[in-house]
């Protein structure tokens, strides 16, 4: 069962981020139906342990340095599973909202989803606008919800948009830059993110933020989401230390 609405985080979320670790940290969080198959449990009871750990991750964040979390929640492909697992993701998504719109605000947490909303159930995007709206002011974690996204999906209408602003000349085709473009997608107020983080074994990075993950650093892991801790994202943060980001430059 999710947490209720009136229940507060465990710990303040005061801004106290460190300046070495990685700032924006993105996760795709898979695994929640393997986790579940195996304790022999619907799928469903998967993806529900899965929202829990989502609270966990967030509370800790400003004490791992983390300004920017990113979870992959949804993916445009991931309509293809059953109906059954389909609708009860997408009732669960509504659940999270709600329990959880008030703690997030209380503690000074910006949300923000990412994705394509035009096939999403309009009560569900009721609820996305009004936690969005909530929270807008809020300078504490930046918490980035991608709910039926896809990077090639995102590319996509961001190029559309683009060119609409060119035929209609409210954009010159020679302003056209990688700079130009990026104010066109979902993620356009956010900065690229420092380390990607993919659970349970896969290794690889399923159309998610493609064009904003060219320069990150990546970890895959074999955890099961539901059985990620807080401690193992505070090992990746600090492996991250370690990392030589050169950005197509010569090592020093």
């Amino acid at each position: 069962m999710l947490v209720k609405q009136d229940v507060a985080y465990d710990r303040p979320l005061e801004p106290s981020f460190d300046s070495n670790g990685p700032k924006h940290v993105a996760i795709i969080m898979d695994g929640n139906g393997r986790w579940a198959q195996a304790r022999g449990r619907p799928r469903l009871y998967g993806h529900h342990a899965g929202a829990r750990r989502v609270r966990e991750m967030v509370e800790n964040c400003p004490r791992l340095g983390i300004r920017y979390l990113t979870i992959f929640a949804f993916s445009t492909e991931n309509w293809k599973r059953t109906q059954t697992e389909v609708t009860g993701l997408m009732d669960l998504f509504r659940r999270y909202i709600t329990h959880e719109m008030r703690a997030l605000n209380d503690n000074n947490v910006k949300v923000l989803f990412v994705g394509d909303r035009v096939r999403l159930d309009p009560k569900l995007v009721a609820l996305m606008a009004e936690l969005e709206a909530l929270t807008t002011n809020n300078n504490g974690v930046h918490l980035t919800i991608a709910l039926n996204y896809g990077g090639r999906d995102e590319v996509a209408r961001a190029t559309r948009k683009l060119a609409e602003d060119v035929a209609s000349n409210r954009l010159d085709p020679q302003d056209v830059d990688e700079t130009t473009l990026a104010r066109y997608l979902d993620t356009n107020i956010l900065p690229d993110p420092d380390l990607v983080i993919r659970t349970s074994g896969e290794a690889r990075i399923s159309n998610f933020l493609l064009w904003q993950s060219a320069y990150s650093e990546y970890e895959f892991i074999d955890t099961l989401w539901p059985d990620f801790s807080v401690d193992e994202l505070e090992r990746l943060c600090r492996s991250f230390f370690f990392r030589k980001r050169r950005f197509g430059g010569a090592i020093a």
